[in-house]
């Protein structure tokens, strides 16, 4: 009697709500399901990304005499393709290719400091760009732990990240309209390769008691180790959303092809190297103190003004400094897409 009166309650539209809700529920504990405290094969995915980036330069040619020092107006954009591997609970490998440009001018970033009335890196008059071309492998460390499946990975975190990196580069400068002996540059305005033409006598026979004496061409293939910070934030069950601030700590001085002191220009052969090397002709007479130095231009003997501290090799003209190694820094913003994913949402009539 009891079983009929209740069967006679409990319809079949009672029934499929029942379903409905229950498959609901099960559902939410199944996406949020972390599992037991191990992280196990099953755990581990993949993927790739895509990342718009800005490259900062920090160097010689920076405003300031800092290591911190850097012009915001000179950032430039880079583009970055990378396959990550998640192997543990915090761990990431990342790999990436990027490809952008440094640049750096004396003309347009040099400010005043002190009393002087000139600024050395404004009369000095050197600028550059330089193409990245690099490959980079770093260790990614969660600050929160994820001990289940791609589908319960954190909603966001975040991380520190550092590794090593290989990158190519190729210092360039535009080159002046004319010698310095002022006739005329084929070459004027093109962007030329500075590193063949050794514009602190890295080409040239000097002698052992010559300032610069013992450089060498400097490699165009280097060594960085790449370190930082960042968040990454969980888009949906597949995508992620990565932005960090990273440095390149480079093992060089020659991003902006300047680390030591100005040669001897009789040393350098090629008249544009000499252009390239002393550029403060090129400026409006700042009223500082000159000497005239007779200089072979394309094998003819000339008078070229020269202003005090620069141009010429004295222990007392420095170009760039050599204590210090050029830095770069990357700021990123990734997407990134897992591999493999097999999860659906449930769908419901």
């Amino acid at each position: 009697m009891l079983a009929v009166l209740l069967g006679s309650f409990v319809t079949p539209d009672s029934f499929g709500q029942f379903n409905r809700k229950t498959i609901k529920k099960n559902n939410k504990r199944i996406a949020t399901f972390t599992g037991k405290k191990h992280f196990g094969r099953e755990h581990i995915y993949s993927g790739f990304g895509f990342s718009v980036n800005a490259l900062n330069y920090y160097g010689d040619l920076s405003p300031l005499p800092s290591k911190f020092s850097t012009d915001i107006s000179f950032t430039k954009p880079a583009l970055g393709m990378s396959f990550f591997h998640r192997f543990g609970p915090r761990y990431t490998l990342v790999g990436q290719f990027m490809y952008g440009t440094l640049k750096g001018s004396d003309a347009e970033s040099a400010k005043k400091s002190g009393s002087d009335p000139y600024d050395f890196r404004q009369v000095r008059n050197l600028s550059f760009r330089n193409r990245i071309k690099e490959i980079s492998l770093v260790a990614v460390f969660d600050l929160f732990e994820n001990d289940g499946t791609y589908i319960s990975r954190v909603k966001w975190t975040p991380y520190a990240f550092i590794g090593i990196a290989a990158f190519l580069q190729n210092p360039q400068a535009q080159a002046p309209k004319t010698y310095l002996d002022g006739s005329p540059d084929p070459k004027a305005g093109q962007w030329v390769d500075l590193q063949p033409l050794g514009t602190e006598g890295q080409h040239s026979t000097l002698q052992p008691t010559d300032v610069n004496y013992g450089i060498k061409p400097y490699s165009l293939l280097q060594v960085a180790i790449p370190f930082g910070a960042g968040a990454r934030f969980r888009l949906n069950e597949v995508l992620d959303l990565w932005a960090d601030v990273g440095f390149r700590y480079t093992f060089t001085d020659y991003l902006d092809d300047v680390s030591k002191n100005y040669v001897n220009l009789n040393e350098i052969k090629d008249p544009l190297a000499q252009a390239l090397s002393y550029r403060s002709n090129e400026i409006p007479n700042p009223g500082l103190p000159t000497h005239v130095e007779t200089i072979t231009v394309n094998g003819k003997p000339s008078q070229v003004t020269i202003i005090n501290g620069y141009g010429s090799e004295y222990k007392t003209n420095i170009r760039g400094h050599s204590a210090s190694k050029d830095i770069y820094m990357v700021t990123s913003v990734k997407i990134t897409y897992i591999l493999g994913a097999t999860f659906h949402k449930a769908k419901f009539r």
